[in-house]
């Protein structure tokens, strides 16, 4: 086990509140939510330095995915039962990816469900890390729908046929368009504000969704026009965006689970604690993400003048100008002496 040397913050209290010209319409639950969707009358959502509340934040990504859910269930449906009149296949490839994203919400539920248990002696830094594991799973659920795809528009390039009801096609596109442009708003917005990879994973997913419902248009143009074989065509493109979501997707995630920090992050955290008064260097600084709160840790060399009063109480305003600078971050361990 690591040693400690005699003077440590482990962790300092939150007690600074939030800034009130950030905050000043966005009480409770609510008024960070709709601060967060750019609401009339509330602030950006950007995240901010300040006072952070583990409950608040945990209750705001649940919400975000209640009405994820709600949003592509409703979609889903819709475009289901226009495309069993119309015969789509551009259209049952967006159908299909919007059910998975619909079902992606499902283990980030659980995730952020698990995030507020206490820690125990087992687990030491409680559940939040699950919601990472939960971000996996929608990682391996966009490939599963991309793999349907591609083999649903390979089937269809060998007996193209004309769309039908083309005007409910359209329709459908616009709605799917729509759906999963609302939940990219809300997942972004809110998974940047309180800091959630998994989130934001998601709702970039569904901006793109958005996007390739769209392409069912050219379908419906070729086959007007007599060329119904633009519908696989456009449906493979489909298929071919997913994997590049995929791909980006599987690295935020991979960097989140192997502890990785915006490299600018760290160097603002390093800048901060090596311009304060009396702190001669830094000996080590940690940072890592445990769900989507930001943990750092450091070692540093104070003045030898000092008195171990002053040392703690260097060592707290340190902790705490670190929270007024650092957006999303949660704990703070300070502690004087090279590691050991």
């Amino acid at each position: 086990m690591r040693k400690k040397t005699r003077h440590s913050l482990i962790r300092t209290p939150h007690t600074h509140p939030p800034d009130p010209g950030e905050h000043r319409r966005a009480h409770g639950l609510w008024g960070h939510l709709a601060s967060a969707l750019h609401l009339p009358g509330h602030t950006h959502a950007h995240a901010v330095p300040g006072h952070r509340d583990p409950m608040l934040t945990n209750r705001m990504g649940t919400l975000a995915l209640r009405w994820s859910l709600t949003l592509l269930f409703a979609t889903t449906i819709v475009q289901f039962i226009i495309y069993l009149a119309s015969g789509s296949v551009a259209l049952l490839a967006d159908t299909v990816h919007n059910l998975g994203d619909a079902l992606n919400s499902v283990p980030l539920l659980i995730a952020f469900w698990l995030a507020r248990r206490p820690a125990t002696k087992r687990y030491t830094y409680g559940y939040a890390r699950a919601e990472d594991l939960g971000g996996l799973l929608v990682v391996v659920s966009i490939v599963f729908s991309a793999g349907y795809i591609l083999w649903e528009v390979l089937q269809k390039f060998t007996n193209p046929l004309p769309i039908q009801n083309s005007g409910w096609v359209i329709l459908a596109a616009i709605i799917g368009f729509l759906g999963n442009e609302a939940v990219a708003v809300l997942e972004i917005r809110v998974g940047s504000q309180i800091g959630s990879e998994a989130l934001v994973v998601d709702g970039r997913h569904a901006r793109i969704d958005g996007l390739t419902s769209l392409a069912v248009l050219p379908a419906v143009i070729g086959s007007a026009i007599g060329l119904p074989i633009l519908d696989p065509i456009f449906g493979i493109l489909i298929g071919i965006a997913i994997l590049f979501i995929t791909r980006d997707a599987t690295i935020s995630i991979w960097r989140r689970l192997m502890d990785a920090v915006d490299p600018a992050i760290y160097d603002r955290v390093y800048s901060l604690i090596r311009h304060v008064p009396k702190v001669n260097g830094i000996h080590s600084l940690r940072l890592r993400w445990v769900g989507h709160s930001l943990w750092v840790e450091g070692r540093l060399d104070l003045d030898q003048e000092m008195t171990t009063s002053q040392i703690e109480d260097l060592l707290n305003e340190t902790a705490h100008a670190l929270r007024d600078q650092v957006p999303n971050l949660e704990e703070v361990n300070l502690s004087l002496g090279k590691a050991v």
